[in-house]
């Protein structure tokens, strides 16, 4: 008759131990390798996005000197007397890059005439003691611009004591320090001409949605610089007249700018129906321009860079430069 072993609790304890030990290794390794596989895939996938974002800012601007040759050669082709030394929408410059493939991805980009904006550094001027006073013919085509666009009229003096040397509030409307000096986190106003049209984010209760109403029609270039009838926006246009006129026909004027500079100056200063008018109009209009901005848009595998270029074109003959005076990336 065969004998079973003697009952032993403890090594059956011990088993059970051992056992349950293994299991938590097992665990651990498995939660271990399948980190490490993870990190390792994350930093894969970050060195791939870096690469992806460098090898885009190159293409971008590669794709900047291509704009800026398309206006190099447009200035040579004015020189030469076939457009008369006119900018609109019946050039190169203003047809849209389609997508151009590229390894891994593609390139697309166009080229705005920033000149058929108005100009928010135009609301101030430099008076005889060297100080930014404020324009009124300039903020009187705002406030007639926020009003078309339907925003309210009463911006226009905050934007212009953001702008102004002084520190006196332009009429009740107005926002200098004493306003923004309240606010969590305070900050002053700058005193001097913008450098982005985005700076009107930081003006007290503006705000974005305002902004994205506005912005399609506004701009920051140097003081002084003229409007070109050629390719401003018909909202524009109408922010120096006393009366609404080129919305009103936006059908018909759009037809009429895919054949030919519309409206010149000439068919501009037609509309003008008072000597006040004309008097505020001043010499503020040109039917050529130095400024435009290239937005260019790459795509490499599932990573878009956008790069914004102001640029700046002189006025030689035969071509003269280009050059870029002012980028930024994702935002205008």
């Amino acid at each position: 008759m065969r004998t079973l072993p003697p009952h032993r609790p403890g090594l059956q304890r011990q088993r059970g131990i051992a056992l349950i030990t293994a299991v938590l290794i097992v665990a651990l390794a498995t939660i271990l390798a399948i980190q490490v596989g993870f990190n390792g895939y994350l930093d894969q996938r970050r060195g791939a996005t870096a690469f992806a974002l460098d090898q885009g800012f190159e293409v971008a601007v590669g794709a900047e000197a291509w704009a800026a040759d398309i206006l190099v050669q447009d200035k040579k082709q004015q020189s030469k007397g076939a457009n008369n030394d006119v900018d609109d929408f019946t050039e190169a410059w203003a047809t849209p890059i389609p997508p151009i493939p590229i390894d891994g991805g593609e390139v697309q980009g166009q080229l705005e005439d920033m000149q058929g904006r108005f100009n928010l550094n135009n609301l101030v001027k430099l008076d005889q003691t060297g100080k930014l006073v404020v324009d009124p013919n300039a903020e009187k085509r705002l406030r007639r611009l926020l009003k078309i666009v339907g925003l309210e009229e009463k911006w226009a003096s905050a934007i212009v004591d953001w702008i102004d040397t002084d520190v006196q509030p332009d009429g009740t409307d107005g926002a200098e320090d004493s306003v923004y000096s309240s606010l969590a986190p305070p900050y002053r106003t700058p005193n001097m001409p913008i450098t982005r049209s985005s700076e009107l984010l930081a003006i007290a209760g503006f705000g974005l949605e305002r902004f994205q109403k506005l912005e399609p029609f506004v701009t920051a270039l140097p003081i002084g610089t003229k409007i070109n009838t050629c390719t401003a926006p018909f909202e524009v246009l109408d922010s120096m007249l006393d009366h609404q006129e080129w919305t009103l026909a936006r059908q018909s004027n759009t037809e009429a700018r895919k054949q030919r500079c519309f409206p010149n100056v000439q068919d501009f200063k037609a509309s003008l129906t008072s000597q006040a008018e004309k008097d505020e109009l001043g010499d503020s209009v040109s039917q050529n321009s130095s400024y435009f901005r290239a937005s260019i848009w790459v795509t490499i595998g599932t990573t878009q860079f956008t790069l914004y270029s102001l640029l700046k074109r002189d006025s030689s003959p035969g071509g003269g430069q280009v050059r870029p005076i002012l980028r930024s990336f994702g935002t205008a």
